[in-house]
């Protein structure tokens, strides 16, 4: 099967509309999706709840979905890098759903391994734990979470064959593979793509079965958020 289409755009036609629940993969900068990202912005949809670890940064990844006002709520763990970010939520016009960073991952991995909940330490007497149900087990207290399962996710790979068997180039899986699991639709943008069967089994990293469409994207920008040089004498 050939989950190959000619570009974003196209990879995103029929199945983004407003309002959607969409999972991002990434992990600040590194292993985001920035063509479908572009794409998403173009495609016009509006108050979109995003599952990301985190939110860019002012005029690149999901901060272009934020400066034109197509986020209406954020699922994060991290969102210091972005003013945009900040204004907004301040100014009360962004919501935000603060989860802590291996929650976050549990969430999406539960989503995609089909389990609707669990429980977990992290948050329990806290903000994050407001609202929630909560249990004892063995003297301890735990707070329940729901399970991630978002319309659409848009994740990032090194390497596809044309039945969508993923590789992932070093930390840029990070919430990558999750993302792509939990979604009911995902949409693969990769660096190289490759015949079916040029892979080793054993050295996929995410079965074609997770991921729908796959586009190209064969040189992103791969921006650096924030590049520390250090001078030494002499040089």
């Amino acid at each position: 099967m050939n989950k190959v289409f000619a570009s974003a755009a196209q990879a995103l036609e029929g199945i983004v509309h407003s309002g959607q629940l969409l999972a991002v993969g990434g992990f600040g900068l590194c292993g985001i999706p920035e063509a479908l990202i572009a794409a998403l912005r173009d495609s016009g949809a509006q108050d979109l709840t995003v599952i990301s670890n985190n939110a860019g940064v002012d005029g690149f990844g999901l901060g272009l979905l934020l400066e034109s006002r197509q986020i209406k709520r954020m699922i994060s763990s991290y969102v210091g890098e972005n003013k945009e970010f900040e204004r907004q939520y301040l100014a009360g016009e962004l919501e935000l759903e603060f989860t802590p960073q291996g929650t976050l991952a549990e969430k999406l991995r539960a989503g995609g391994a089909g389990i609707p909940a669990f429980f977990t330490k992290t948050g329990v007497g806290t903000l994050v734990a407001e609202g929630k149900e909560t249990r004892e087990f063995d003297g301890e207290v735990y707070v329940m979470e729901r399970a991630l399962r978002p319309e659409v996710s848009l994740i990032k790979a090194w390497k596809a064959d044309r039945s969508g068997n993923l590789v992932f180039n070093r930390t840029a899986r990070n919430f990558n593979p999750a993302a792509a699991m939990a979604g009911k639709v995902t949409v693969a943008e990769v660096e190289e793509i490759v015949e079916t069967g040029f892979f080793d089994p054993d050295a996929v990293h995410l079965p074609g079965i997770y991921v729908h469409r796959i586009v190209l994207n064969a040189t992103p920008e791969k921006r650096i958020e924030k590049r520390t040089i250090t001078e030494k004498g002499g040089i």
